[in-house]
């Protein structure tokens, strides 16, 4: 059988990255879609550079939007270190979307035919080293007193299968809609097109983590999409991160209230 070890090499690294690990702030912002790195275990899974750097790999200005909100909220920001297309960590194991075959347009020849053994080792490489250092960060909170308000930051492509989308920020929730629909509440009459759960929603299977590590424990929750062309380059950037601290922090007060 494969071997976790097969996927990734020692000088690779782990599968998780965790910043501000000694973060004050309520917030834990939590990054699935954050590189498109692969592991040399995988080569290039039959794809060109051109589907290698766009959004089916990753979630083009996710990390950074992240790491600038994590600075604002003096927050804990996790983020997975390689591509989704190697596993999608806001999948759980037995979704074929986990190691998808077809993204958009693109189909991934690597991702094909797929072993169960080939599976259970991407799974336990990538999904489970990232979803056990996000659920023990929560469960030292817990024991230490600490709320824990449960934030997924992603972006997603400006066109979609030919259709251009005109909705710039998705506030998306599962069950749970509480901080949600603060933050709708506080975008009301702001600079941006902001939409409930769009482009995407509960019934198209993105709220994995949020129903992992949020849903269960009742902590606040929510996950935030963010077009891509408006996080392009370090100004779009910095002025999305000014905004959705914003959305955050007034969002979190209201459901302190």
């Amino acid at each position: 059988m494969l071997l976790r070890s097969d996927i990734l090499t020692a000088a690779e690294g782990e599968a998780v990255g965790v910043d501000n690990p000694q973060g004050a702030g309520v917030a834990l912002l939590v990054c699935e879609h954050a590189s498109r790195r692969l592991p040399a275990s995988v080569g290039d899974l039959g794809l060109d550079e051109q589907a290698l750097s766009s959004h089916i790999a990753w979630d083009p200005g996710a990390l950074a939007v992240a790491r600038a909100l994590a600075a604002h909220l003096d927050a804990t920001l996790v983020h997975q270190r390689f591509s989704r297309l190697v596993y999608d960590c806001n999948r759980p194991p037995e979704a074929p979307a986990a190691m998808p075959e077809v993204s958009e347009i693109y189909e991934i020849p690597g991702n094909r035919d797929l072993s169960p053994a080939e599976r259970y080792a991407r799974t336990a490489a990538l999904y489970v080293p990232f979803h056990d250092r996000i659920a023990a960060i929560i469960a030292d909170r817990t024991a230490g007193g600490r709320q824990t308000v449960l934030v997924t930051v992603h972006s997603f492509t400006p066109v979609y299968l030919g259709k251009p989308r005109a909705v710039e920020i998705g506030i998306l929730h599962d069950t749970d809609r509480r901080l949600a629909d603060a933050m709708l509440a506080a975008a009301e009459g702001g600079p941006f097109r902001v939409e409930r759960n769009s482009p995407y929603g509960p019934e198209d299977g993105v709220t994995h983590t949020l129903r992992l590590h949020g849903l269960p424990h009742g902590h606040l929750n929510v996950m935030i999409e963010v077009r891509n062309d408006l996080i392009a380059d370090t100004v779009g950037q910095g002025v999305m991160a000014d905004y959705l601290a914003g959305l955050i922090r007034a969002a979190i007060s209201t459901c302190q209230q």
